[in-house]
């Protein structure tokens, strides 16, 4: 399968990596999001279909984005501006145009740029009008800075042609009627970009997939049985007694234990408890007792602390500042059911189970297990969302020797 990639930019930076960059990529399928301004780029955060990395065009649509992708559970990184693109960008200038870097007007990410390439190179005419938006972002950044800062520098006769690393800027620059050139982008730096998100996306699924075990202290009470049960089953795991019979641990993986401390269901279910991770079980179970020892002195019935492969211990939990409510009564929700043709909250069940996943793929089965509902109303859930174009059927997976294959499925309408 696969890795799905999102990426954000300009028209013109879209159209630059379909043509030149994806047609090599054998194992990364590119999904495009084109903004206007920069500004407009967060906008495509709640519109993202599921992926496995979101890559920005660069450093001012990610920060502009930088708030709503704090609730994405995919690696997120932008295209990095460097010393090569300045280079290639004021050689191609010098070639083509026959205008020294002196008469060019500059504005690009970090000033430190101009002072590395000019240590470098040793240039004769190195440039002077330069302009820099690395201690802008993201508030005190207005586009109309930086094209004012060409147009007067060429109105006044400092320079012969402006080199900006904003597309939009550019844009404004063209209907003024002033010689302008984007920043180039080398192909090597696109590809090592797109490359770079590849690998951090399999990265991601790798960590989600460690070992993880959950140590819970409990108190005999009327329903507690019942409700270590339905704890196993909202971290995927598996439930087991320990030797002390006061405790019990459950099995799980890194990406189902953290899903389950974002979401509601840990913050509507008070547990003390204690999670560890590890390369081993046994180094999961003893690090998840560590964590617990912790929690037990919290005062506190409802508690937790996370000890990881690193010895590196996070907590307490829960945390404000890291609770994420999972709403089925919010206007975009309640828009987006009816479009699917689905109740509130069967879609945030949905959502919630497709969140909680390393991959993008899953069966019905899994989906039933998940929501708790039958194979039969899930498999009519899943009729739906296929016949309306929300979901599609990628493969079939064959279980048992003799029988009929089950569908692998896939979402395809925004969950972010």
């Amino acid at each position: 399968m696969k890795t799905k990639i999102a990426l954000i930019g300009s028209r013109e930076f879209i159209e630059h990596v379909q043509t030149s960059i994806a047609p090599d990529l054998n194992t990364i399928e590119l999904i495009p999001y084109i903004y206007g301004e920069p500004q407009e780029a967060s906008l495509h955060i709640k519109n993202l279909t599921p992926c496995d990395a979101v890559l920005f065009s660069g450093a001012l649509p990610y920060f502009f984005s930088k708030e709503e992708c704090r609730t994405l559970s995919v690696p997120v990184l932008y295209l990095e501006q460097d010393e090569t693109a300045l280079v290639t960008s004021l050689l191609y200038i010098l070639h083509h145009h026959g205008i020294e870097p002196d008469l060019v007007s500059i504005d690009l990410m970090d000033l430190s740029f101009i002072d590395h390439a000019q240590s470098d190179l040793h240039l004769k005419n190195p440039p002077r009008y330069v302009m820099d938006y690395k201690e802008r972002l993201p508030h005190t950044f207005h586009i109309d800075d930086y094209t004012d800062f060409h147009r007067q520098l060429f109105l006044d006769g400092k320079t012969d042609m402006a080199l900006t690393s904003i597309h939009a800027v550019y844009d404004r620059l063209v209907e003024l009627h002033i010689p302008c050139m984007r920043m180039i982008d080398p192909a090597k730096s696109l590809i090592r970009a797109i490359e770079k998100a590849h690998s951090q996306s399999l990265l991601s699924k790798r960590k989600a997939a460690t070992i993880a075990a959950a140590r819970l202290s409990v108190q005999y009470c009327e329903g507690e049985h019942e409700r270590l049960h339905e704890l196993a089953r909202l971290m995927k795991g598996t439930l087991q007694k320990n030797e002390d019979n006061a405790s019990y641990t459950i099995y799980s993986n890194r990406g189902s234990i953290e899903h389950f401390l974002d979401s509601t269901d840990f913050h509507e279910r008070p547990v003390l408890a204690g999670f560890g991770y590890g390369h081993t079980a046994a180094e999961a179970e003893t690090n998840a007792e560590i964590a617990l020892s912790f929690a037990r002195k919290a005062d506190s019935n409802s508690c937790a602390f996370i000890l990881n492969e690193e010895k590196e211990l996070s907590g307490p939990f829960p945390n404000k500042s890291k609770k994420q409510h999972l709403k089925n009564d919010t206007p975009d929700m309640l828009s987006l059911a009816k479009q699917l043709k689905l109740s509130p909250a069967n879609l945030s069940k949905l959502v919630q189970f497709y969140k909680s996943r390393s991959s993008r793929d899953f069966t019905a089965a899994e989906l039933s297990d998940y929501m708790q509902i039958t194979r039969r109303s899930t498999e009519r859930i899943l009729k739906k969302l296929v016949d309306n174009g929300s979901a599609r059927i990628i493969g079939e997976e064959m279980t048992y020797a003799q029988g009929r294959p089950r569908a692998i499925y896939e979402l395809t309408f925004p969950i972010y």
